[in-house]
């Protein structure tokens, strides 16, 4: 007796899929080495209109335009523009809300997420090589003549490491959060997140060639990035003048903010810094920290002197209960190695805060 119908997995394609067009023959407009660069990079021709690649992939096309835009592309009409590759990821995407593994809302976020930090990767990769992989070997040729084999060599293995690294980092971020104590604490989170703002950056961009103000950002993003990631915080994010990063406990971000300032001020060429410090529950969301804490850590580097670094009340009684700070300095117990004192400057109303104690965090005996 014959058995029943093999079941769909989700995901699967149609039973009668769209027949393949053929590749699509370059516009006049089109650059022919650009189009092969392209096709090297994509590893497929363009053969599919978005109507045609939501139909292959089994997915409704209204679902299929909010998938694409959620991971940055723009919308092409129907211009032949896709390949297998964008047919795959749809069918994939489709699948896992079909199977019950993402919500749809979620796998629109996880589309998103994804968009915008592999968008900023490949915009930062490709300015670096152009600058400095692709310079002409020999009199006539150009960048883009140039940029056809080194694309080819490095492929490879950008791709693989881009996996190692994503793998690593997924590894991390799922370790802190099964140590968190219960449910709401994986989400709403306590941490101690912190600012550093360049002082009088907005004077310096009307100052500095466009090159020169550059090298000064980028030498300051590298710097901070090192800091942060050697003394166990997280970068969250970078905007120009101002770092945003977060840590699991006080110590690791008061650490993190006094060798922001000391590595810094090393530099002659390098503005002031300035550093706040807060720590309580935060609100993680694709990478990016929100709440009140967030805002109060901002406001705190707006108020900071140069070279210095504010926390909150929160912060210091961290530092203080691990036995990091003395609660005050005529109480100090002189046998006691603290790392870290605090002195406490006077209280100030913050905006939609209400009224902040801030407290001046340096080292020990500095």
């Amino acid at each position: 007796m014959a058995g029943p119908d093999p079941v769909p997995t989700p995901g699967d394609p149609p039973e009668d899929p769209p027949p393949r067009d053929p590749p699509e023959e370059p516009d006049e407009g089109d650059d022919p080495l650009a189009l092969r660069i392209e096709q090297l990079i994509l590893g497929a021709e363009r053969q599919y209109t978005p109507f045609q690649a939501a139909r292959a992939a089994g997915v409704p096309m209204d679902l299929a335009s909010r998938f694409w835009r959620a991971m940055g592309f723009p919308d092409i009409g129907q211009a032949k523009a896709l390949t297998e590759a964008d047919v795959l990821a749809l069918r994939r995407l489709a699948g896992m809300v079909e199977a019950g593994l993402l919500s749809e809302p979620m796998a629109i976020q996880v589309a998103r997420s994804t968009g915008q930090t592999t968008a900023r990767l490949a915009d930062w990769q490709i300015d670096s090589f152009l600058e400095g992989l692709t310079e002409p070997p020999e009199p006539g040729m150009t960048r883009t003549e140039v940029a056809y084999p080194l694309v080819e060599l490095l492929l490879p293995e950008l791709q693989e490491f881009l996996v190692y690294v994503w793998r690593r980092q997924l590894a991390a971020s799922t370790g802190r959060v099964v140590q968190a104590q219960d449910d709401a604490e994986m989400v709403d989170r306590r941490l101690a997140v912190g600012f550093a703002d360049l002082v009088g950056f907005t004077r310096l961009t009307r100052r500095l060639e466009e090159e020169q103000l550059g090298e000064l950002v980028e030498a300051f993003e590298t710097t901070a990035a090192d800091q942060v990631a050697a003394h166990g915080g997280r970068l969250i994010k970078t905007l120009g003048d101002e770092v945003l990063f977060a840590a699991d406990d006080a110590g690791t971000a008061a650490e993190i903010g006094l060798r922001l300032v000391e590595t810094l001020g090393e530099d002659p060429m390098m503005p002031e810094l300035r550093v706040g410090i807060a720590f309580g529950t935060v609100t993680t969301r694709m990478g990016d920290v929100f709440g009140n804490t967030v805002n109060l850590a901002s406001r705190l580097t707006s108020i900071a002197p140069k070279d210095m670094v504010l926390v909150d009340g929160a912060l210091r009684e961290e530092l203080t209960a691990a036995r990091l700070a003395p609660r005050s300095e005529k109480s100090a117990d002189a046998a006691e190695a603290y790392r870290f004192a605090l002195q406490p400057l006077y209280q100030r109303p913050v905006r939609g805060l209400g009224i902040v104690e801030p407290w001046l965090l340096t080292r020990r005996g500095a």
